[in-house]
């Protein structure tokens, strides 16, 4: 069974990174991305790649990030 973690601290953004998770974003509680990875974050953004080309930015402040386990 899947279970989501919401994805607060740099610590858990770093995490998700190197272990390369799922993660889902969603934006005014809607889910605007599934499937994707994280590539790179900072204090301001996070940066998710879902497929080769296909590369999106999100403002940390204004969405909410979760990891997808299964």
């Amino acid at each position: 069974m899947a279970t989501n973690r919401r994805l607060e601290s740099e610590l858990d953004f770093q995490e998700a990174m190197d272990q390369e998770r799922t993660i889902r974003v969603f934006r005014d509680d809607e889910m605007i991305n599934a499937g994707g990875l994280i590539i790179r974050f900072d204090d301001s953004m996070i940066a998710v790649q879902s497929s080769v080309s296909d590369l999106d930015y999100y403002d940390r402040q204004t969405c909410e990030f979760y990891e997808l386990r299964r």
